[in-house]
């Protein structure tokens, strides 16, 4: 037992300069691996180094086993943390090597792990950047249903845009399929304009026009929604610098004031 908590406070704790210096070892330990997975996927590097990717990621995967094994065998609440965020990831984080026994290139799904990274908040006391990005996530809550609105907007308007230019194109230019021309409109509209199809039809140029100067105002709407929304999400988040009286109007009150410094009215 003694044994466990000690092995317990290294793995889980960051107090200690021994679970400190654990922590930053696995953090290097996961960019390292991750770094292996990345370079693995270039062709040449894979043919020359092939052997040896294969070696070195299994070292890795066996490290991250024995040390999901141990987070297992000495957390207080084993099936809490196995069913938590963080042990969820550093199970998919094992798992797809062993799937590469049975599947090829399943071991590419290891990019998963840099997702363990997000250890570095509670490893760097990082914490400080969690409301503020709790701020930001409390935004796009808010927009939710107004995005959702110009989603169906959107689709609409690139369905009926697809249709038109099936339409008036046809076949011999490309646009083989109303799913084919919803498509180009999709990228019409938000200015990404591969070329791959393009109206040749002086009436189907006119409408593409029109297309791309939509495009330039549709994309400013979700921006403008949530940033309106990012406002307010910020200014819930502060606390109020002064509050006004409704008696005499004077505005230089501190935010915990009770009464007006000025006629003495309660605020």
């Amino acid at each position: 037992m003694r044994l466990r908590t000690k092995i317990f406070a290294i793995i889980f704790g960051t107090e200690t300069r021994a679970g400190k210096t654990f922590d930053v070892f696995l953090l290097w330990m996961i960019i390292l691996s991750v770094t292996v997975v990345v370079l693995e996927s270039v062709s040449p590097l894979r043919e020359a180094y092939h052997d040896l990717f294969m070696n070195v990621e299994w070292v890795f995967t066996i490290a991250f086993t024995l040390e999901y094994l141990l987070r297992v065998y000495t957390s207080p609440r084993p099936l809490k943390y196995m069913t938590s965020f963080y042990g969820i990831i550093d199970l998919l984080a094992i798992l797809p090597t062993y799937l590469g026994l049975i599947f090829d290139h399943a071991t590419f799904l290891l990019t998963i792990r840099a997702l363990r990274l997000l250890r570095m908040f509670r490893v760097f006391k990082l914490g400080r950047y969690v409301k503020e990005a709790a701020v930001l996530v409390r935004a796009l809550q808010l927009s939710k249903h107004k995005i959702i609105v110009f989603f169906g907007v959107v689709l609409t308007l690139v369905l009926i845009l697809g249709s038109l230019l099936y339409l008036i194109e046809g076949e011999e230019n490309g646009f083989t399929s109303i799913p084919q021309s919803v498509y180009w409109a999709i990228v019409t509209i938000t200015t990404v304009g591969y070329g791959d199809i393009a109206p040749a039809t002086v009436l189907g140029k006119i409408l593409a026009s029109i297309s791309m100067l939509t495009g330039y105002a549709i994309i400013a709407v979700p921006t403008g929604i949530i940033s309106v929304e990012l406002g307010k999400a910020v200014r819930s988040n502060q606390k109020p610098l002064s509050q006004s009286c409704k008696n005499c109007g004077h505005d230089s009150h501190d935010y915990d004031a009770a009464f007006c410094k000025i006629c003495g009215s309660k605020l």
